[in-house]
């Protein structure tokens, strides 16, 4: 129910009158959500000002002008204060909401509204009560981790439970990506959910057992060093569980060190120098990935950030090199910056007389979102440099932080040599160097749950490597990377005519690679080398030139309006880039549907995630090192290789994610269309199933029908969107047609996709391969006529026969489903019968694509404009082109790859009126 634009729905729900007793930002989202919701917050009680600075949660309160209470304490000596006391009972709250509580409230005021009191706490209870639920998950090594809400008693985290949610642990969490991913957003909803249940009485009260019930105390730092004398995964859920706070640490050359960023180590252990560490069984080890420890089972983990006791971070990688940076000498422009900069400490740091240059933003009082504050502030002011949090961890003084600063401003500061773990082979008379991590923020790395699969040559049913297999963590991070890209980084600010020269150089680097590439698709996906070298290498080195061509000829139109006298008015459009966008691609073509798809996103301005089908991720893997070679910046590009359903599925939901493009199965198609809905709205774009019919008339040139009706079908072993679904012939030719098929079929070379003689490949998977006999088996079960092939070839690998169907009749499962595979399914129809086998051939859902083959250029056209398609072949097929619109009608989904009309995908038009 709406009225105004306003949603009145809770306003006709049960509503509570509310004390708010607690803090943080958690506390500010919980208060205000509640009051969107309706309920009225009677009183806030939060603790005092700090350093002259108020709680989030008082801030938020104190704009709205809701009583706002700072008491120091509640009680003395154990008893309650009887003023503070007066003082809350004078509010009249219903009911005591205490999202995040750090002083003791007595049970007079707990016990005192109508309702009584619920509390949020960061475990699932009775497991790990106590102040430091989320260390003790992650220590514990605890598989689930979440939150309760409880009715508070006079126990420790003992009272009724009102409702519970869990998540997985991911293997690298820490306590700031479990509670950032999970227990800070889902706890909100959860608080505010617990109020209204208890509003209209349905809210649960069920005991806590007693069963399984865990207590571990406050982890401060003085009881956080590290036992190394453990197995690897212990330690690492040892530095994981403390990470950021309070710390884990150890003792090197004397000195307390703590640990972040630790993560297990998949593989083999890179090369470093030794580091000596106290209590370790064997010395560390400095890699150019951080500092590697093992365990006493000899497994190792990697430790990415080191801090020293006067609070400076350094990467761990840097830990032998970390004094040797020079000093830079300013600029007066610098200068002028550094001034600025130093007003922006000033006003966060407002306890402090003076900004010199050894103060230390830390020392100084300033918490983890005076970290947020000072870089947003500080990007904001002098835009073009890219900050993130952790720079100010690492450079603490102000001194130290304006020289990393001024080096990061003058491009100085750059991250180092791409540095990728390749899987090397020997094949096709080269070596190939293949990365097989995950790309995000310009960086080849594991996935955050160390998982990786096999992806599988189809030749011979080998294992070529395995390849990370992201976590909904990775895609997180991947579109953080590619929003800040997109907002903050230089490709925002590009000039377009710039930005067309880097795809222009990518390109170019692609083709000086192309050789490599096509090799790289022929094994991971079955496609015959000379076709991977011409189509599926070739055409996406086309599709980047055409639309780097784009990029500076993107423009609006100006627009004459009805103008009131006397006043002037001029009305211009622009089109804008959408911002992150996501491309989820299939199997069939690996790098050219990335190129149809990304070219277009990258030239228009946005910034992409790419998630690669599971099965053929190579090739996407290798096109993001060329991206680094070409000069793209980082975070504009990012792959993340791994399942549909978790990864597919976080793309199409992501609240950050402004725009979709999917090429694949209508009913998955039909899936993200759903989620890109109710998340937020996101654009889509969807190449979705087809079953092209060709039509071959008498009057054809026979020799180019047989030709071209058999590249329709058995062009990529069948595995083409477009291919001919179901090919009808008229009944005059179609035993001599059919004939000239088999004979021509039985040419055809079926063999190693890299020798460059063989015209068929092998199928891209076996699970693909089982679909295609099973769909050749209903065939023969149905009625259909097997004139030829129907089984799989005797031979390693996943190769199929190739396949032709006749007395095929339009009931048959055949005749409507695609088979995406080398399967031809003939129909005749009778002797002039035009509309007859138009109203056939436009019986489907699906309208990708469609031909016609006759001498007869009025009855192509005829036939042509009457085909529901959205592509016509007349007397050709396959003929796709960069500059021309791809795309279906009907359950073929809608948008377009290729083309200008796939520049608008990727754009959106602003209107501009102004009056002078």
């Amino acid at each position: 129910l709406t009225w105004g634009g306003r949603r009145l729905i809770h306003y006709y729900q049960n509503k509570l009158k509310l004390a708010l007793i607690g803090q943080s930002l958690f506390g500010q989202e919980v208060y205000t959500n509640l009051r969107k919701q309706g309920h009225k917050v009677v009183g806030v009680f939060t603790v005092p000002d700090k350093d002259g600075k108020a709680d989030p949660l008082a801030v938020a309160a104190e704009k709205d002008g809701t009583p706002v209470f700072k008491f120091p304490r509640w009680r003395v000596k154990g008893k309650p204060i009887p003023e503070v006391v007066e003082a809350y009972k004078a509010v009249g709250a219903e009911l005591n909401v205490m999202p995040f509580c750090s002083q003791f409230i007595p049970m007079n005021v707990i016990d005192h509204p109508k309702h009584g009191s619920i509390i949020y706490h960061p475990s699932i209870l009775p497991l790990h009560r106590g102040a430091s639920a989320i260390n003790w998950t992650l220590i514990h090594g605890d598989k689930k981790a979440g939150f309760s809400v409880f009715w508070a008693d006079d126990g420790l985290d003992t009272g009724p439970i009102l409702l519970q949610r869990e998540c997985d642990v991911e293997p690298n969490d820490t306590v700031d990506t479990l509670y950032n991913r999970f227990l800070f957003p889902e706890g909100i909803k959860a608080m505010v959910e617990s109020v209204q249940l208890i509003a209209d009485g349905k809210a649960a009260r069920v005991p806590q057992s007693e069963e399984g019930a865990s207590y571990e105390g406050i982890q401060k730092k003085s009881n956080c060093r590290v036992n190394l004398a453990q197995p690897a995964q212990a330690i690492h859920n040892w530095i994981r569980g403390h990470d950021k706070v309070p710390g884990a640490w150890t003792v090197i050359d004397g000195q307390t060190v703590t640990l972040y960023g630790s993560s297990m180590l998949g593989g083999s252990v890179p090369a470093g120098q030794p580091l000596q560490i106290e209590g370790a069984s064997q010395p560390g080890l400095v890699s150019k990935n951080g500092l590697v420890l093992f365990g006493s089972d000899d497994k190792a983990l990697l430790v990415k950030n080191l801090q020293f006791e006067d609070g400076k971070m350094i990467p761990a990688s840097k830990y032998f090199s970390s004094g040797e940076s020079s000093s830079v000498e300013l600029t007066d422009d610098e200068k002028k910056m550094a001034e600025d900069i130093r007003m922006i400490w000033r006003g966060i740091l407002s306890n402090v007389p003076a900004i010199e240059d050894t103060t230390d933003f830390f020392k100084s009082g300033a918490a983890s979102m005076d970290v947020v504050r000072l870089v947003e502030e500080v990007k904001q002011r002098c835009g073009g440099v890219q900050l993130q949090n952790e720079d100010v961890y690492m450079a603490t003084t102000f001194q130290d932080f304006i020289q990393m600063f001024v080096r990061r401003l003058r491009g100085e500061d750059q991250e180092e040599e791409l540095v990728i773990d390749y899987v090397s082979q020997k094949v096709n008379n080269m070596t190939v160097k293949m990365p097989y991590q995950c790309f995000i923020d310009g960086k080849f790395e594991d996935a955050d749950n160390g998982k990786a699969c096999d992806t599988i040559n189809p030749a011979d049913g080998s294992a070529i490597c395995k390849v990370a297999y992201a976590s909904v963590g990775d895609v997180d991070r991947a579109v953080a990377a590619a929003k800040e890209a997109f907002e903050n980084g230089p490709w925002g600010k590009m000039n377009p005519r710039d930005r067309g020269s880097l795809l222009y150089r990518l390109a170019d680097l692609m083709e000086e690679h192309q050789e490599e590439l096509a090799t790289i698709e022929s094994i991971d996906s079955g496609a015959v080398y000379t076709l991977a070298l011409k189509t599926h290498v070739g055409m996406s080195i086309q599709t980047f030139r055409y639309f780097a061509g784009w990029c500076d000829k993107i423009q609006g139109k100006t627009i004459p309006i009805n103008q009131a006298r006397p006043n002037r008015n001029l009305t211009f459009t622009k089109k804008e880039p959408l911002g992150v966008c996501a491309i989820v691609i299939p199997w069939n073509y690996p790098l050219m549907m990335l190129a149809w798809k990304s070219a277009a996103c990258l030239a228009a301005g946005n910034t992409l995630v790419l998630k690669p089908a599971q099965v053929t991720p190579l090739t996407a893997l290798k096109f993001a090192e060329l991206t680094v070679k070409a000069g793209i910046p980082k975070g504009v590009i990012n792959i993340v290789p791994g399942s549909g359903g978790l990864v597919g599925q976080r793309l199409s939901e992501h609240p950050d994610v402004r725009k979709l493009g999917f090429t694949g199965s209508t009913p998955i198609g039909k899936q993200i269309m759903k989620s890109c809905a109710v998340s937020n709205l996101k654009k889509v774009s969807l190449e979705l199933g087809g079953k092209s019919p060709l039509i071959i008339f008498s009057d054809c040139d026979m020799d180019k029908a047989v030709r071209m009706g058999m590249s329709s079908v058995f062009f990529n072993k069948g595995e083409n969107c477009i291919a001919a679904g179901r090919l009808f012939v008229e009944e005059s030719i179609h035993d001599e047609y059919i004939s000239r098929v088999v004979e021509e079929i039985k040419k055809m070379k079926i063999g190693d996709p890299l020798d460059r003689s063989t015209d068929h490949g092998p199928q891209n998977h076996k699970a693909h391969l089982d679909k295609l006999v099973e769909y050749c088996e209903v065939g023969v079960k149905e009625g259909a006529t097997l004139v030829y092939g129907g089984k799989q070839v005797d031979r390693p690998g996943f190769f199929m026969e190739p396949t032709v169907f006749t007395d095929v009749e339009d009931h048959m499962f055949i005749a409507k489903e695609e088979s995406f595979g080398p399967v031809m399914v003939v129909s005749k129809f009778k002797n002039g019968d035009v509309d007859g086998v138009l109203q056939r051939a436009n019986d489907t859902e699906f309208g990708l694509a469609s031909g016609v083959f006759t001498r007869d250029i009025s009855k192509a056209m005829y036939v042509s404009e009457r085909l529901e398609a959205g592509t016509v072949f007349i007397n050709t097929y396959n003929k796709t082109d960069v500059a021309s619109p791809f795309g279906g009608f009907k359950q073929s989904g809608f948008g377009k790859d290729l083309g200008e009309d796939a520049l608008m995908e990727y754009l959106r038009t602003k209107a501009v009126t102004v009056e002078y």
